[in-house]
């Protein structure tokens, strides 16, 4: 595992990829306040609009040392917990992100945020939970190969509304085994409701609470498998050893996402096609510690499935990226060694990119996009 110190060292290099990358300015002291918590809530409300969550937020800081007995390090993203909610079953949800379909909600409490090319070349999220719960997630949406491939690598129970042929016979080949299915068009709908201010099919909706507890009933394990494999986490770097700007351009076919770094949260505040991206959720502007821009290939099909440009993103396999962090970019180096293997992210040493702890983001982008770093 590269050591904090080494990881710092080596945060300044610049990286030859399909980026345009500028270097940071000279740090300069800043107030060490980490990024937010995950609050934990448990109310079903369908409502979309941008307000003030009325949820508890919980006061544990990312960086902070854990002082009282239960309080421990969430295995999907480091963030400092009671141990109650630090190892819970994860659950990943496939959201849609047509036009349509924003703005959706369940961003500022999930762990894990993958946004990746999908058909016709919009694209898609998945949102993968641990220990925070919202009480809106949604819209849901079909899934693909590559979510479900992506769930299996902590064993996630699966929230999706169906799928193309390929993903509908992966799941069935690996459900109970690899992931949890809780498909809103089969076994799993006892977990959704439809909402009444938009159209199907962006109008399905789900919530920690309730996706929890019908992927139990379908026989998913409470907790995480202690013998996955885990991300090496640490704590924030000392202030001036951090940047003090840093902005980051990643377009898709449909949206161009946005990141720019706030070095008072030491977090990423981020932005669709220019504007802040709300979550309703919560009412609050999303957030991410740690953003991974992963280059894959991608191409659209038309053979697998009749009457659809069905995607095929090269996510098996290895290759390069950026990692950015604490106002710096790190060039990186991403293996998949195969369907259910756990996605590695190296350091220009050779070593697993240790992470600080917080919301990981995961832009997987096709080859030869311009993605823009500064």
């Amino acid at each position: 595992m590269t050591s904090p110190g080494r990881a710092r060292r080596l945060l300044p290099v610049l990286f030859l990829w399909t980026v345009v990358a500028c270097g940071s300015t000279p740090p300069s002291p800043a107030p060490s306040i980490t990024g937010p918590v995950p609050s934990v809530t448990t109310a079903s409300s369908p409502s979309l609009q941008a307000s003030p969550s009325a949820s508890a937020t919980a006061s544990t800081s990312p960086s902070a040392t854990p002082e009282a007995t239960g309080i421990v390090a969430a295995d999907l993203d480091g963030v400092l917990v009671d141990a109650s909610l630090a190892h819970r079953l994860p659950l990943a949800v496939s959201i849609d992100d047509s036009r349509a379909a924003r703005p959706q909600a369940g961003f500022n409490q999930a762990s894990i945020v993958y946004q990746a090319p999908a058909d016709g070349y919009e694209v898609r999220y998945l949102l993968v939970f641990q220990e925070g719960d919202a009480a809106t997630i949604g819209p849901v949406r079909s899934s693909r190969n590559y979510q479900a491939q992506w769930s299996s690598e902590v064993r996630a129970a699966l929230a999706h509304y169906g799928g193309d042929r390929i993903t509908r016979a992966w799941i069935a080949a690996h459900a109970g085994e690899a992931i949890t299915d809780v498909d809103g068009l089969g076994a799993g709908n006892a977990a959704y409701h439809r909402i009444s201010s938009r159209k199907a099919p962006h109008n399905a909706y789900t919530s920690g609470k309730d996706l929890r507890r019908v992927a139990l009933k379908r026989g998913a394990a409470p907790t995480f498998d202690g013998s996955l494999h885990v991300r090496p986490f640490r704590d924030d770097s000392p202030p001036a050893d951090r940047g003090t700007a840093q902005r980051a351009s990643i377009p898709y076919n449909t949206v161009t996402v946005g990141y720019v770094y706030d070095p008072k949260a030491n977090a990423y505040k981020r932005t669709l096609d220019g504007k802040a991206h709300v979550d309703p959720d919560d009412g609050k502007q999303v957030t991410a510690r740690t953003v991974m821009i992963l280059d894959m290939t991608f191409r659209t099909d038309s053979t697998i499935e009749r009457g659809h440009a069905r995607p095929v993103l090269g996510f098996i396999g290895s290759g390069k990226g950026v990692v950015l962090s604490e106002g710096r970019a790190t060039p990186v180096t991403w293996s998949k060694a195969s369907e259910q293997a756990p996605t590695i992210v190296m350091g220009p040493d050779g070593q697993e990119l240790s992470l600080v702890r917080g919301r990981i983001f995961i832009q997987a982008v096709p080859k030869g996009a311009k993605v823009t770093i500064k």
